[in-house]
């Protein structure tokens, strides 16, 4: 921004002085909206539901979650509903189906708990020949936390000239000279990658439950297995994903502490790239840690890939597009909504300065209403084959990704420089062709909110420790984030998958080749048997 002096000020005409105050006007709105933005951001809502689309009683609150759920006509769940594979929404409740009971409590196992009447009691009560009918059964839930040493007896054997001696067959350690046994160390490994548990915590629990294994011990663990066992795992998976035809992509920032930028913690990035949103066979989900956010690395991790591949609009990406005949790149609709949607956040954040019609006349209103009819459009077939969807997004949500783009060229030049209206507009404008590739191919979803919802967990993990040691941890942690997320990707539960990989993968490690892991992939008919996450 130009400084005027006081005697180049008064040199100035009317018309300069005019436009001089103006331009001084817009750049304070720019910097107030963008003050503005970051309290609503820190002390406002994080959600990004589309108002118009989602009727505010539906508008669920999150602090005060529990007053907001408790009705006084609400109901305890009875054992059968807490243990079904399949909870219900919280609708009214229809007629059960004949037999789900003993379907869902048929996997359990069950611990019978008798309540009698001593002999001498009943013969005071009922007389001689008393008689026993059926018990009356009711059932509870109880959840308990057991730990328990296995002590393998290993039976040995000899001739009669003692000169051979034979061992029973038995498992392989995991790890040599370790106690940890396969159960043990998928729960380590859930506890700290699915449920976001920090280590030293981890530590404190299973001390809780009279078992000492102190912060390092679990450490080497996690690092050790993973670099043994799992990891065959992950490359395996990784050949999975690129035979796939729509890959999706996002990244996050990740403090390490041997990874230094002059003396400082440097901002190490953590990938994940994903199979599409409407992959459901055999959806992958994996995690690539790197120093850098350089385009080199999802192009040496796609390398031989060829595709569409969803994200945001990084440059890396679009040079991944360029250089790549192979792969096209789409763009993702929600990053285009969202100037619209901070500006407005903004506005309704200072009620008393922008009243609701003027919200309703604004730039911003009219963009994120436009955006937001075509994402209702879109999600009519959301369901449908992808041969179905593209018919319907070519007849019926094409014209209104026109219109917008139309508007946005209308409107161009009419917001403040620097503002998010002229953000998002500019952005739509750039990225049209990226953003318009959703429309020729129904198998590419309009945004990339899979791949962040994918990333969140890592993102929630962080919070709790805040900074990864090595860099070899971090690629550690990017193994078996990938295996958790990938199992619950295919409807797995997490630490009966990891607890099987574990189990399996020792026995083979003498084998020539790593065939033996088709049969332990996610989709694998024998795991979605045994690790299915509704099977109890």
């Amino acid at each position: 921004m130009k400084r005027y002096s006081e005697e180049q000020l008064k040199d100035c005409s009317k018309e300069e002085l005019i436009d001089i105050v103006l331009d001084v006007q817009n750049r304070a709105l720019v910097y107030e909206g963008k003050l503005a933005l970051n309290q609503a951001n820190q002390f406002g809502s994080k959600s990004e539901k589309m108002k118009e689309l989602v009727p505010e009683a539906q508008i669920g609150l999150v602090f005060n979650e529990a007053e907001a759920a408790y009705s006084g006509e609400t109901q305890e769940p009875t054992a059968e509903e807490a243990l079904s594979p399949e909870p219900e929404p919280e609708k009214k409740r229809q007629k059960k189906e004949k037999g789900k009971r003993e379907k869902d409590l048929s996997k359990l196992p069950h611990r019978i708990v008798p309540h009698e009447i001593p002999e001498e009691e009943l013969r005071e009560q009922l007389g001689e020949g008393w008689v026993r009918l059926p018990d009356q059964v009711y059932r509870k839930v109880e959840r308990t936390v057991k730990v328990e040493v296995l002590e393998h007896h290993i039976a040995v054997y000899t001739d009669k000239a003692h000169k051979k001696i034979v061992r029973a067959p038995h498992p392989a350690e995991l790890l040599d000279n370790s106690i940890v046994t396969p159960a043990l160390a998928a729960d380590v490994l859930n506890m700290k990658y699915a449920d976001a548990m920090p280590l030293n915590r981890i530590s404190e629990e299973f001390r809780r439950e009279g078992l000492n294994v102190c912060r390092n011990a679990l450490s080497s663990w996690v690092m050790r297995l993973t670099e043994r066992y799992l990891s065959l795992l992950y490359d395996r998976l990784r050949e999975e994903m690129l035979k796939q035809r729509i890959l999706q992509a996002d990244e996050t920032y990740v403090r390490v502490t041997e990874d230094r930028e002059g003396g400082r913690l440097g901002k190490s990035v953590m990938w994940v790239f994903r199979s599409g949103e409407y992959e459901k066979e055999k959806p992958v989900i994996l995690f690539n840690y790197q120093r850098t956010r350089e385009s080199a690395h999802p192009e040496t991790f796609l390398k031989g890939w060829s595709g569409i591949l969803e994200s945001d609009a990084y440059s890396g990406y679009k040079k991944l597009d360029r250089e790549n005949e192979g792969i096209t790149s789409a763009f993702c609709w929600a990053h285009a909504r969202r100037p619209y949607a901070d500006d407005l956040k903004v506005m309704r954040s200072r009620p008393k300065e922008f009243p609701e019609a003027v919200i309703k006349g604004s730039l911003a209103y009219e963009a994120e209403k436009q955006i937001a009819a075509i994402y209702a459009m879109e999600g009519r077939e959301k369901r449908e084959s992808p041969e179905v969807r593209l018919k319907y997004r070519r007849e019926n949500v094409k014209p209104l990704v026109d219109a917008y783009f139309d508007w946005c060229r209308e409107h161009q030049g009419e917001a403040p420089t620097g503002s998010k209206v002229e953000e998002g507009i500019r952005y739509s404008l750039n990225q049209e062709s990226y953003l318009r590739v959703f429309l020729e191919d129904g198998e590419v979803p309009i945004d990339n909110l899979a791949s962040e919802r994918a990333i969140k967990p890592f993102a929630v993990g962080r919070r709790n420790w805040l900074v990864i040691d090595t860099k070899y941890g971090a690629e550690d942690s990017a193994i078996v984030y990938s295996i958790v997320e990938t199992a619950k990707a295919n409807g797995l539960n997490p630490r009966e998958y990891l607890k099987t990989l574990l189990e399996e993968i020792p026995k083979h490690m003498d084998d020539k080749d790593t065939s033996f892991l088709a049969g332990l992939l996610p989709w694998a008919d024998k795991i979605r048997l045994s690790c299915s996450a509704s099977r109890r």
